[in-house]
C-alpha cells in the first residue's frame, strides 16, 4: 500500500506537468515537451520507487529461503547421506575411540551398532559399540558431550536362551563363490576401480583399528573380526590368480603392502 500511495503521487506530478504544458504552448513544441516530461518523470520514478521496490522483493524472497533452510536445519541437523563435516567428525571419534580400546586391549577391534553414528559424532549423545578380540566384553557405550568430552563402558552382554543358534549358524555359513568376471590388467583395474574402493574401505576401517583385510578372488573382502571373519562383496571383479604377483606390484607402488595367499591377497597398513 504504501508503495502504490507513493506512485501515485508521482504520478499527480506528471499530470500536474502536462496540464502546464498544454495550458502554455502549442504545436510541435507541445509534443516534444510532453515527451520530455513523460521520460524525466519514468526515471524519476524508477529509481525513487521501483527500484527499491524491487530490492524489498529480492530481500523478502532471500529472507523466506533463509527461514525455510534454518527450519529444515532444525528438523534435519546432519543429513546422515553423505555430509563431508560429519563424515571427518566420525572419523576422528573413532580414532579416539580406537585409542581408548587399544591402550587396555592391543587386539580389540570394534564396530558400530547405531545406524547413524555421525549424528552422535556431530551433536553428542550416547551409542553402542559393539568390541572384537577381547575376552571379557562384547560391547561398549560411548558417551559425547556438547563439549567433545567422551567415556567409554564396556559391557558384557548375554543372549538367553539358543533360538539363535540356528540363524549364527546359517551366517557362518561361506558364500558361493562367484565366477569371475573378464580378465583386466591389474594396473587399469586398479585405477578404474580397486584405488577409490581401498582408499575408502582403508580410512574406514583403520578408524576401527583394523590394519589388515583379504581381497577374495571373487570381489568379496574379509577382515577379521575377533574369533570369527566378515566377508562383504566390495569389487565387482578381480584379476584372476595368475596376475595377482603382478597386482601386488601395483597396490606397493601405491603404498599400500600386500601379501598373495592361497585364498586371496591380503593387504597391509
Amino acid at each position: 500500500m504504501k508503495h502504490k500511495k507513493n506512485l501515485w503521487n508521482t504520478a499527480a506530478v506528471l499530470i500536474v506537468a502536462v496540464l502546464v504544458i498544454m495550458a502554455f504552448t502549442r504545436g510541435n513544441l507541445q509534443f516534444w515537451l510532453y515527451v520530455a516530461a513523460f521520460t524525466a518523470w519514468s526515471i524519476w520514478a524508477s529509481v525513487k520507487h521501483l527500484i527499491p521496490f524491487l530490492k524489498e522483493c529480492h530481500f523478502r524472497r532471500e529472507l523466506e529461503k533463509e527461514q525455510k533452510r534454518m527450519v529444515d536445519e532444525q528438523r534435519n541437523p546432519i543429513s546422515p547421506a553423505s555430509d563431508p563435516v560429519a563424515d571427518v567428525l566420525l572419523r576422528h571419534v573413532n580414532y579416539r575411540i580406537t585409542g581408548f580400546l587399544k591402550a587396555s586391549y592391543p587386539d580389540a577391534t570394534w564396530n558400530w551398532c547405531e545406524e547413524y553414528p555421525e549424528v552422535i559424532a556431530a551433536n553428542g549423545g550416547k551409542g553402542r559399540i559393539q568390541v572384537f578380540g577381547i575376552d571379557e566384553y562384547n560391547y561398549g557405550e560411548v558417551t559425547l558431550d556438547s563439549n567433545a568430552n567422551m567415556t567409554c563402558s564396556l559391557l558384557k552382554v548375554v543372549t538367553l536362551g539358543e533360538d539363535n543358534n540356528e540363524s549364527d549358524a546359517d551366517t557362518d555359513k561361506p558364500k558361493p563363490p562367484v565366477p569371475p568376471q573378464n580378465t583386466v590388467d591389474p594396473q587399469v583395474w586398479f585405477e578404474q576401480h580397486g584405488r577409490d574402493v581401498l582408499s575408502k574401505l582403508i580410512n574406514d576401517l583403520s578408524g576401527y583399528g583394523y590394519h589388515s583385510l583379504t581381497i577374495r578372488e571373487n570381489g568379496d573382502v574379509t577382515i577379521d573380526q575377533g574369533d570369527k571373519q566378515i566377508t562383504k562383496r566390495h569389487f565387482r571383479s578381480v584379476p584372476e590368480k595368475m596376475y595377482w604377483n603382478r597386482l601386488v606390484n601395483v597396490l606397493e607402488r601405491a603404498g599400500v603392502a600386500g601379501e598373495v595367499k592361497e585364498d586371496g591377497i591380503v593387504v597391509t597398513w
